[in-house]
């Protein structure tokens, strides 16, 4: 089965390199600041369900398309990915020492089935100084992410617990997506 990732993102790439599957990447542009007014996961449902509609509308009704979409929530406030070094310090600030969500929504769509999820996982930070924040942000590793970190590399110093998909915060919940896809004919185990 000729199966599609409608993202760029090299961990998303990872973790369906990860489940076994073979699969080819396909870019696709669409509007991702929607109303930010949506609860997060009605947000990232939203956004992974209009990038499968749009790689189905370049490839045809027969490649399986798997979008998705990340965002980190504060308080019920998403956090995107920063703008600059500044926000990410910012966001960084935000979170220190707080609890927060991340939200990813994902959407397997073939032809006219689609089948769109979310999953939320509580990420726990430890107290940052800001010496620590000053040094992260140096590296370049939170400008391209939701939140301003990231869970699978220096990003993990940050934080002392989950509950809930540890792959969820990497951009990508590898159990669900799992379920989700045996009901397209797709077994990973």
């Amino acid at each position: 089965m000729d199966i599609i990732l409608a993202s760029q993102s090299p961990r998303r790439r990872e973790l369906l390199t990860q489940m076994g599957l073979t699969y080819r990447v396909r870019s696709v542009d669409i509007d991702e600041h929607m109303e930010r007014a949506l609860a997060p996961d009605k947000l990232v449902e939203t956004i992974s369900a209009e990038k499968a509609a749009a790689c189905a509308a370049l490839e045809g009704p027969e490649p399986l398309i798997i979008a998705a979409d990340t965002v980190v929530a504060l308080e019920g406030a998403v956090l995107g990915k920063p703008h600059d070094r500044a926000d990410a310090r910012d966001m960084l600030s935000r979170l220190s020492g707080r609890h927060h969500q991340v939200y990813t929504g994902f959407t397997v769509r073939r032809g006219e089935r689609a089948v769109t999820r979310s999953e939320c996982t509580d990420v726990y930070f430890r107290a940052l100084e800001a010496e620590e924040i000053a040094a992260y942000v140096a590296t370049g590793e939170p400008m391209d992410k939701a939140g301003a970190y990231g869970i699978q590399a220096l990003g993990a110093l940050l934080v002392e617990g989950i509950r809930g998909d540890y792959f969820n915060v990497m951009g990508l919940p590898v159990c669900a997506l799992g379920q989700v896809l045996r009901g397209f004919g797709v077994t990973c185990l």
